[in-house]
C-alpha cells in the first residue's frame, strides 16, 4: 500500500474519533436543553390556567382584609357588633366558632 494513502487514510480515521464523540456530546446537550425547555413552558401554560382561580382568591381575600381593615380603625362602632355581622354574614368560611359574649355596660 502506499504510504501516502495509509496517512489520508490515518487523518480521516483521527478526524472521526474526534468529530464524532464532539458530535454526540453536542446533540445530547441540545436535546438535555429542549426537554427543560418543554417541561418550563409546561409549568408555565399550568400556572397561567389556574391563575383565574387565584386571582378570585385574592380579590376574595383582598375584599375580607380592606374589611378588618376598616374595623380595626374605625372607633365608632362596637367592634364585636361587626365581627358578629361577618360570622352571620359568611357561615361557611368562618373555622373554628368562638364563643364571644357581648357584655353590656351598665352606664
Amino acid at each position: 500500500m502506499d504510504p501516502n494513502l495509509m496517512g489520508i487514510f490515518a487523518f480521516v480515521l483521527l478526524a472521526t474519533l474526534i468529530v464524532f464523540p464532539f458530535a454526540y456530546i453536542m446533540n445530547k446537550r441540545v436535546q438535555e436543553h429542549a426537554e427543560r425547555k418543554l417541561a418550563l413552558e409546561a409549568r408555565i401554560a399550568e400556572a397561567n390556567a389556574g391563575s383565574g382561580a387565584s386571582a378570585e382568591a385574592q380579590r376574595k381575600l383582598e375584599a375580607r382584609v380592606r374589611v378588618l381593615e376598616r374595623i380595626a380603625t374605625d372607633r365608632g362602632h362596637d367592634l364585636a357588633d361587626q365581627i358578629e355581622a361577618l360570622r352571620a354574614s359568611n357561615p361557611e368560611e368562618n373555622g373554628i366558632p368562638l364563643e364571644m359574649r357581648r357584655k353590656e355596660n351598665a352606664s
